[in-house]
């Protein structure tokens, strides 16, 4: 829980956008993730991207599920609508919410355990149903909230905090989506908001199944065997009275590069992430190339970051199902039951 609150009044200095809001307006209250996290940058990306759209805050649907990334909504749109779900079903229930008021912006967030794991099924139906939203999965590898065990994207041959080795293949989202249908896949890195911004401001206004996976490093559990530093060191040489975790401050990984560029990003722990950045030549229209062109630099050790795929024709699940173009949610009894005229009618054309 947060006891210490923003200030209310803001600078009459500060700059406002086509809509009169300032950069303070898209924010949510303080941040209780761990110093340093790279959550925290993706929800300043967010109000960044939200706040250069001009969009305003109570058009925003903002639902997640259960883990540190489905926390961060309370940290970003502060007046915007918000739904926290159980763990795992945030597609579903913001697929409902978009069904009765087509009129909102859907942003959906969730975390690798969230929706690669218990979620995978609400994933995979939301993508290849066209579902109209911006999903964005804040990739970790771990369970942060249950002392970082390995999530289902988790790379093989990874070690844990304690040292254990991951012997299971990882589920990667965005060649799920690929397949699936999404048509807006892309892929950044928390601590890049030169790319990561405008990725979200396409997701945004997106006319589809938009889908970003944004690799979000856990500096809590990145501690490794050996290190008189780590966690398990401290308790087996120390004999407390109770059992506290201190999780220390640690100093935000960023990094920029250019496009068309490799970059190795060392970690808290020491392992090393080459991300390849897109350049202009790449075609971000070929859903089958997209998916050669990623399983090709992952075979080369590299992890490729931009927008990886759009349909600029794409159309959503309103367009597929023939829906009212007024909002369910506005309609009254009346416009919701046929009489019994049109349902005889409905039942003959089904004979």
């Amino acid at each position: 829980m947060t006891y210490i609150t923003k200030p209310t009044l803001h600078h009459p200095t500060l700059a406002t956008n086509k809509v009169g809001f300032t950069r303070r307006d898209y924010e949510g209250r303080i941040s209780t993730l761990c110093a340093g996290c790279g959550h925290d940058s993706i929800s300043a990306a967010i109000i960044q991207a939200c706040w250069e759209l001009d969009v305003e805050p109570h058009r925003v649907a903002k639902l997640s599920g259960i883990g540190c990334s489905s926390k961060t909504p309370d940290y970003f749109l502060g007046a915007s609508h918000g739904f926290n779900t159980v763990h795992g079903r945030m597609p579903s229930v913001l697929t409902g919410a978009n069904l009765a008021n087509r009129d909102l912006i859907y942003l959906g967030i969730s975390g690798d355990g969230d929706s690669a794991s218990i979620g995978l099924g609400q994933f995979a139906n939301a993508m290849r149903r066209g579902v109209r939203m911006a999903y964005l999965v804040e990739n970790n590898g771990v369970y942060g909230l249950t002392k970082g065990q390995f999530s289902a994207t988790a790379d093989k041959g990874s070690k844990s905090k304690k040292g254990a080795i991951n012997n299971d293949n990882p589920v990667d989202l965005v060649g799920l989506a690929l397949q699936l249908g999404a048509t807006y896949v892309a892929r950044s890195f928390s601590g890049d908001k030169e790319q990561l911004v405008p990725l979200i401001k396409g997701a945004l206004g997106h006319n589809g199944a938009a889908f970003i996976d944004v690799i979000s490093p856990c500096i809590a559990f990145n501690n490794h065997t050996g290190s008189t530093k780590s966690y398990d060191y401290v308790r087996q040489h120390n004999e407390a009275v109770s059992r506290i975790d201190f999780l220390p401050s640690r100093s935000e990984i960023t990094t920029q590069y250019p496009e068309g560029s490799v970059v190795e990003v060392e970690q808290h722990d020491g392992t090393v992430l080459k991300l390849r950045k897109l350049d202009n030549s790449y075609d971000p229209t070929n859903r089958y190339a997209a998916l050669n062109y990623m399983n090709d630099r992952h075979e080369r050790g590299e992890i490729v970051t931009g927008l990886l795929y759009v349909d600029p024709l794409a159309s959503d699940l309103h367009a597929a199902l023939n829906t009212s173009h007024q909002p369910l949610n506005t309609m009254n009894e009346a416009d919701l039951c046929p009489s019994l005229a049109a349902l005889e009618k409905i039942n003959a054309s089904l004979r």
